[in-house]
């Protein structure tokens, strides 16, 4: 069984595979409150699918980009559950799992941007074309990076006026985690953190302009 975990966000999402869909899933309610959320999500679907930690097969984990505090808590516990079982242990690009959905979903189609929360006014970027990552992440501000493009995501969200196209999930649904990595739907990574506030990562995007 595959458990997957993201805290990419200001929340907690875990999922628990099967090796033929999503069998349970849990998130949290209270913003910015990983580490005390996170350990009972996990218990929580273990015991709704009648399942313990010795069953699972692999941990996936959602890499970010995201805040620091926040990631490192999911990254961390996917690591040692990892460690501790002696399993393999993937990690997602967070904003390839939201675009994942928004494509199963049908919410979107052909190019589209994913916008996340990056604080501090700025949002974390990435250009999609049917699913297919072509551009980013970068952190940047979200007039710097404005279009007209449909847009999935909590940044969508916060900055209209930069993204005025708001459609699809905007957290990180674990499930889609799960669904993505089963599916090998998008790339797998090492279960690294994605951190983007370096100077070398803040390039823009060749998005589409709001006139």
């Amino acid at each position: 069984m595959l458990l997957t975990l993201d805290t990419a966000t200001a929340y907690v999402s875990v999922a628990l595979h099967d090796g033929t869909d999503v069998v349970a899933e849990a998130s949290g309610e209270d913003r910015m409150r990983h580490g005390e959320q996170l350990a009972p999500a996990i218990a929580q679907v273990l015991a709704e699918a009648g399942a313990e930690r010795g069953d699972l097969t692999a941990v996936g984990v959602g890499v970010g980009p995201g805040p620091f505090t926040g990631l490192r808590v999911g990254v961390v516990t996917a690591r040692v559950l990892g460690h501790t079982l002696g399993i393999p242990v993937y990690g997602v690009c967070s904003l390839d799992v939201m675009a994942v959905e928004a494509v199963a979903r049908g919410q979107v189609d052909g190019a589209f941007v994913v916008a996340g929360d990056a604080r501090r006014k700025e949002v974390h970027v990435a250009t999609y074309d049917h699913g297919t990552r072509l551009e980013g992440p970068v952190v940047a501000k979200p007039d710097a990076v404005a279009t007209s493009l449909p847009v999935v995501g909590e940044g969508a969200l916060l900055y209209p006026e930069a993204f005025p196209g708001a459609v699809g999930p905007t957290r990180v649904s674990a499930g889609f985690l799960a669904r993505t990595i089963a599916g090998e739907h998008a790339e797998l990574l090492d279960p690294d953190p994605l951190y983007l506030r370096r100077p070398d990562a803040v390039a823009g995007l060749s998005a589409k302009r709001v006139s």
